[in-house]
């Protein structure tokens, strides 16, 4: 112990940068894990679906076109901020929202919940997960936002 002392006495900057690079990776850790409850598998927004939740599709229309999750509603980002005009008669309803890999995803879900949709959901993974469990797609432009 005496030798940390005597460590953090001459190395005071390295100390303190450690103890700030380990405070930064718990907030993010903890970061993380906050918004991990927001997030569902593709097995669980499945159950959600048949319950009457909604997908939103948040990939551009020629990749909407060339696949996406059955019944899913394609929006842009301008829509989602939109949210609570579009979306209002699936307010209090389950929202699931994808994308390719699922980092547009929970952005557009702290959106969403910031407008009072309580239960939107990312997928986890997006549409790369969801084609990792092999879970079919519908084709064709459907139904745009």
């Amino acid at each position: 112990m005496d030798h940390l002392a005597q460590y953090i006495h001459v190395h005071p900057w390295l100390a303190a940068s450690t103890v700030a690079v380990a405070v930064i990776a718990i907030l993010f850790e903890m970061r993380a894990r906050s918004e991990s409850f927001a997030g569902v598998s593709p097995q669980e927004a499945i159950l959600l679906m048949n319950r009457g939740a909604l997908a939103l599709d948040l990939r551009p229309q020629e990749l909407y076109a060339a696949g996406h999750v059955a019944g899913a509603r394609r929006m842009d980002g301008e829509q989602i901020l939109k949210g609570a005009e579009l979306l209002k008669k699936y307010k209090q309803k389950p929202l699931i929202v994808y994308c390719d890999r699922g980092s547009l995803a929970g952005a557009a879900v702290r959106q969403l919940r910031a407008q009072g949709f309580d239960q939107a959901v990312a997928l986890r993974g997006g549409l790369t997960a969801w084609h990792a469990e092999n879970l079919p797609v519908e084709k064709g432009a459907g139904n745009k936002a």
